[in-house]
């Protein structure tokens, strides 16, 4: 909770409560199945859910925003997301049904009455969000041909509704096509660890 604290220090005493039950949920769940690398459990809060709130650094999620994240693994950027935003809702899929099991039983123990999750994949998703979330799925012009159609036309944020994007290394090439309207924030600016060093948060505006 330390790390956390150190970086969101108001958070309500539920809060801190789910985020401290973290690292036990999926210890377990990484006992019977492999949901996070075994020697990334070792820096569980900061590589997963620190990682994950960069996203709460570039955007507040208002009351009963409607956000999916796509390809969500074990959980992840998702649940930190709800946890944080309790009044927003949060849809997480993926078409992997193992991740998805994990994703549902760690979102009833926190008693996360804003997570919705399904195994699905992006193509067969017919509803409308706000914002799309995602941690490093694929390229990001792929990512954005699959929610494409997905992205609500009503904005009510500062940031217009998109994607936010999770994702490290030279991105150049990658964000070249949509270089105008592209915009990154680089997550060391948020957080000193040198794990973050690399790593960005990258916002595109889109709409149907």
């Amino acid at each position: 909770m330390d790390l956390i604290l150190k970086y969101f220090p108001n958070l309500t005493e539920r809060q801190k409560e789910q985020f401290a039950a973290l690292p036990d949920l999926y210890n377990d769940w990484n006992s019977k199945i492999n949901v996070i690398s075994r020697k990334d459990m070792d820096n569980f809060v900061e590589h997963h859910v620190l990682h994950s709130l960069a996203i709460a650094k570039v955007v507040q999620f208002k009351t009963m925003c409607d956000i999916m994240d796509l390809g969500t693994g074990g959980g992840f950027p998702g649940i930190p997301l709800a946890i944080m935003f309790p009044d927003s809702n949060f849809y997480l899929v993926d078409s992997i049904g193992k991740k998805i099991k994990v994703v549902k039983d760690v979102a009833e123990q926190l008693q996360l009455k804003n997570v919705t999750a399904e195994q699905i994949r992006a193509e067969q998703v017919q509803r409308d969000f706000d914002f799309v979330v995602s941690r490093a799925v694929t390229d990001l012009s792929q990512f954005a041909g699959w929610v494409r159609g997905k992205i609500s036309d009503i904005h009510y944020h500062k940031l217009r509704n998109g994607i936010i994007y999770l994702k490290g290394g030279d991105l150049t090439d990658e964000i070249a096509p949509f270089r105008k309207k592209v915009r990154t924030w680089d997550i060391a600016d948020f957080f000193e660890e040198p794990y973050f060093e690399t790593k960005k948060v990258i916002y595109m505006p889109m709409g149907k």
